[in-house]
């Protein structure tokens, strides 16, 4: 099922996540695929979507995520240029048109980019 727009995030509630995610409940995220993943054998998963099972997990040190936590208003805008490349039939539940992705997207990237300043803080912490 394709996933294009904004949606929903929810992290798992297990202290894996919560050394990842903190407490955070619920976060919206940007999406833009049309495919899906399994885990590694030995990942954790972090966080999933309606729409989407998996979209955040560990292996150890590595950090794999569908969503796109780094997004910004101007990747939004060149990415909704080839909205009609993705073949949408039309737009729905878990697919946004490309009015419905810019309609407030600077503060939506805004609060998006405090969960990515945390994920990726965390992960920078495993590198070292």
């Amino acid at each position: 099922m394709k996933e294009v727009g904004w949606g929903v995030i929810t992290p798992e509630s297990g202290q894996i996540a919560r050394e990842w995610l903190g407490d955070t409940v619920e976060f919206l995220s940007f999406h833009w695929h049309g495919e899906t993943f399994t885990l590694p054998q030995g990942a954790v998963r972090l966080a999933g979507s309606n729409y989407c099972t998996n979209q955040a997990f560990v292996l150890g040190k590595h950090l794999g995520m569908q969503c796109h936590v780094e997004i910004t208003p101007e990747m939004i805008a060149t990415w909704c240029r080839d909205w009609q490349k993705e073949q949408v039939e039309r737009a729905g539940p878990s697919v946004q048109t490309p009015e419905e992705m810019q309609a407030g997207m600077a503060a939506k990237a805004e609060a998006l980019h405090a969960v990515s300043d945390r994920l990726y803080d965390r992960w920078i912490q495993g590198l070292v």
